[in-house]
């Protein structure tokens, strides 16, 4: 086992999976005549999805490590000769823990700010279950570690843990109804659109992960009523997948800079989303959703450069621990760049095509390198 690489990487794996999925569910929406795809918010999307995995590459183990150290230094009980027993604890323990972080996330600024990249889309589909925020993995770290302290092993935690992850994609679409009695147990397309719902009687609604009966215990379930309104009730109004990530934490950086004085710095951080200060200025309002006209040559070239950067951040996530860092780093920093020039040229920004055409350098330089050590060996 590999310095970065602490077990089997279930979601890296998956990915080629879920993108044929995402494909699927075009095609079958435009047979049904339903728009619940705009080019630009996908590729944001997707683009949030990818900077998440690839940045995820440079502290994912150490989070894991925490989980070891404790397991193996402080752990009440040893489950590692009852599997079956373990993989129960584990599965229905971590979508508990998940519901604690989730529901959290929506009550504290700060995990807010990380939590929200999530929800900044504004239509509702499979690409969106992909639209994940960079730092939301090291604020849920702390809440997984009491599976640690019962005695669940750690690669049976990650493997619990990435079906948790993986079941809650395909509850992100439009075009699967109510599921009768599945309702009651497990949350479903339905639950989840509520909980994507700006809609005032949805907001901070349907935390689950995997089993709705966590909503209906402790008073958060809400059935869907109407039509969700999706998105945040400030909206992003950006394609920028980059923008998307450091967007929130920059505002609420802002606006602790404006409090008054250090108690209320603090507690800007600490109150839940949407609580208005006496000293906050005012936040314009938007009722239309954000858009772009983009001509097909422009999306051609996203499609075609984009698609580049996901099959780097397929390959990195999988091979990562047997890479070099100085190569994964480089990985890393052009999947980046890919991403943030992508964002840049749908929204005609001036920056993005001299950056762009830095970046192409760059990818040339690259690979000319890489012949270049080939062909010596």
């Amino acid at each position: 086992m590999g310095q970065r690489e602490m077990g089997p990487n279930y979601i890296a794996l998956a990915i080629p999976l879920l993108l044929l999925f995402i494909f699927i569910e075009m095609a079958l929406a435009a047979r049904r005549g339903v728009r619940n795809y705009r080019f630009a918010d996908a590729i944001a999307d997707l683009g949030c999805g990818v900077t998440q995995r690839v940045l995820l590459l440079l502290f994912e183990a150490t989070l894991l490590l925490s989980y070891v150290m404790i397991y193996e230094s402080a752990r009440l009980y040893d489950l590692s000769s009852r599997p079956v027993a373990a993989f129960v604890i584990a599965f229905v323990g971590a979508d508990f823990l998940y519901y604690c972080w989730h529901r959290a996330s929506h009550r504290v600024n700060f995990l807010w700010a990380a939590h929200v990249v999530h929800h900044q889309s504004e239509d509702f589909n499979l690409a969106v279950a992909l639209r994940q925020g960079v730092l939301t993995p090291i604020t849920a770290a702390p809440f997984v570690l009491p599976l640690a302290l019962i005695g669940v092993p750690p690669l049976v935690y990650v493997m619990a843990e990435s079906m948790n992850t993986l079941y809650q994609f395909w509850i992100h679409t439009e075009l699967v109804g109510r599921l009768g009695p599945l309702e009651y147990v497990f949350n479903t397309p339905s639950h989840h659109r509520v909980h994507h719902g700006r809609n005032s009687e949805y907001l901070d609604r349907n935390y689950a992960g995997v089993f709705i009966i966590w909503d209906r215990l402790f008073g958060t379930y809400v059935p869907e009523r109407e039509k969700p309104d999706y998105g945040t009730t400030q909206p992003l109004r950006s394609f920028n997948a980059v923008w998307a990530q450091v967007q929130p934490l920059i505002a609420l950086g802002r606006l602790s800079r404006e409090a008054p004085r250090w108690r209320d710095r603090l507690e800007v951080w600490l109150r839940p989303p949407g609580h208005r200060f006496d000293w906050q200025p005012a936040e314009p309002a938007f009722d239309a959703k954000y858009d772009v006209i983009l001509s097909p040559r422009i999306r051609r070239y996203v499609v075609v450069n984009f698609a580049g950067a996901v099959i780097a951040t397929f390959c990195l996530t999988l091979w990562s621990g047997s890479l070099p860092w100085p190569l994964l780093l480089v990985g890393i920093g052009l999947v980046l760049l890919t991403v943030l020039t992508t964002g840049g040229l749908m929204e005609k920004r001036k920056w993005s095509r001299p950056v762009e055409a830095m970046r192409l350098g760059v990818v040339a330089t690259v690979l000319g390198v890489m012949v270049a050590k080939l062909s010596a060996m």
